[in-house]
């Protein structure tokens, strides 16, 4: 019996997410990311919340995903609206979480196939 679930081919999927490091698709990394749901994975400019700007979620304005799931780090923290501001006039919905629960949130919405991307503080 198959316990896991089935995957699109070429689908992003995060293996692991420790202090400091998350890997997606075997590839560890240890700075901020965007993950889209297929496709190449982006280094992101903030490494910590207090440098986050509108300007930094412009590629996902781009991108026109659903959801964004942004992950704050090892502590849950929120965005300032103003940084959210150009996302809300689009419609794309972002889910502020800890880093940990938002790489889980991403592999879940992936593998439903929705069109969510990751944007993750690692290790703040």
């Amino acid at each position: 019996m198959k316990l896991h679930a089935d995957r699109a081919e070429g689908v992003n999927v995060i293996h692991a997410c420790e202090p400091g490091s998350v890997s997606v698709n075997g590839v560890a990394y240890t700075h901020s990311i965007l993950i889209p749901p297929t496709g190449p994975v982006q280094p992101w400019e903030p490494a910590v919340l207090a440098d986050l700007t509108e300007a930094h979620f412009g590629p996902l304005v781009a991108a026109r995903p659903e959801v964004i799931v942004f992950g704050s780090g090892t502590t849950l923290r929120f965005p300032p609206p103003a940084v959210l501001r150009e996302l809300m006039g689009a419609r794309i919905g972002v889910e502020s979480m800890d880093t940990a629960a938002a790489c889980r949130t991403f592999n879940i919405l992936v593998g439903e196939g929705r069109q969510a991307w990751a944007a993750l503080l690692i290790g703040h």
